[in-house]
């Protein structure tokens, strides 16, 4: 029988890489504890927070091992555009002893739902009936989506597809109808911060919990939050969203730059940000793998100044950092030179 998933907060963890782009196993290990000791209810590895897609093999595989040495639940990310590749990395989880995989629809190929049902999904979940098996449906990131009609029917063929996480921010129709088609015990995470509150509190939706960014920085806030819905008490979770709610707004960062008299856009996209957030604090993240690299000056600025904003009026979501790594907060977010390193 496959293991559920706990509800609450779970962390999509960032790999913190050296300066020369290899992992940095101890930042790691020094990230893992730090989530542990905030009561996390479990960690996601090589997701796309983990930058999976310029993952070697390798350091997959060993970002699983270390995350199942770890006294936490985790959720091993095991997608891939190929399904023998998919399939490899989940044979190693489940036998490195994870319960639960995620599995983010096939990128790029651009696949019909039948064909994700069939061609992915379907083969890995009769290969593994013992192990949990969470579809991510993020259409923004592959270009394609297991549609929800697809899921019920795979939900219901394989009981170890037993919940999704939900990135695609529709709440009005696909999420309501992936819980009317599917068992009351179906799970649905939500894989976007800032709408995981309503998610939780929508009854026709009824999300049990989030697999989130921002909760490398602020994991006992995030998991409040989402326990304090779990037990009833929206008034409560409430207030701690809207504390989060500048870190929440700052996943992906958009920021203007002009180039002569042109406007552009630049989307700054996970886990870009957070890892910005995390040096900017000095928590073990370093650079991002190509071709992701740095913000322009002004997202740099506007993540410092989402920090510093819940900084000064909440401070209690960000202390636990200023204790765990020995840094100076008011420090760190006062000196124009740290973080002008993070921009172009």
């Amino acid at each position: 029988m496959h293991t559920k998933i706990p509800m609450g907060a779970l962390t999509a963890i960032v790999t913190p890489l050296a300066q020369d782009m290899s992992v940095d196993w101890d930042g790691l290990d020094r990230l893992s504890d730090f989530q542990i000791s905030q009561g996390i209810s479990g960690i996601v590895p090589a997701g796309t927070t983990g930058e999976s897609p310029t993952l070697n093999e390798d350091e997959h595989k060993r970002l699983i091992s270390e995350a199942l040495c770890k006294k936490v639940f985790v959720l091993a990310g095991c997608g891939s555009n190929c399904t023998d590749e998919a399939t490899n990395y989940v044979k190693h989880a489940v036998r490195s002893g994870a319960n639960a995989v995620l599995l983010v629809d096939p990128y790029y190929n651009g696949p019909s739902s039948l064909e994700i049902r069939k061609e992915y999904y379907e083969p890995i979940a009769s290969a593994f009936p013992d192990t949990a098996i969470i579809p991510y449906i993020i259409p923004g990131r592959t270009g394609c989506a297991l549609s929800v009609e697809d899921l019920a029917e795979l939900s219901k063929e394989f009981p170890n597809i037993c919940g999704v996480k939900e990135a695609t921010g529709d709440l009005v129709e696909r999420m309501p109808l992936t819980r009317f088609l599917t068992l009351p015990e179906f799970q649905i995470f939500s894989g976007d911060d800032d709408k995981t509150f309503k998610m939780m509190t929508t009854p026709g939706i009824s999300a049990c919990g989030v697999i989130s960014v921002i909760s490398n920085i602020a994991p006992a806030a995030v998991q409040e939050m989402c326990r304090a819905i779990i037990l009833g008490d929206k008034t409560k979770a409430e207030m701690i969203e809207a504390k989060l709610s500048p870190l929440f707004k700052n996943v992906t960062v958009p920021a203007p730059r002009l180039i002569g008299k042109l406007a552009v856009i630049d989307k700054f996209r996970n886990p870009l940000a957070i890892k910005t957030m995390m040096n900017g604090l000095k928590m073990p993240a370093g650079p991002c793998r190509k071709p992701l690299g740095k913000m322009s000056q002004t997202g740099v600025q506007q993540v410092r100044e989402a920090l510093t904003k819940v900084w000064t009026q909440s401070p209690e979501i960000l202390k636990p950092i200023e204790k765990f790594f020995s840094v100076d907060i008011s420090q760190r977010l006062a000196d124009d030179s740290v973080w002008a390193k993070l921009a172009y």
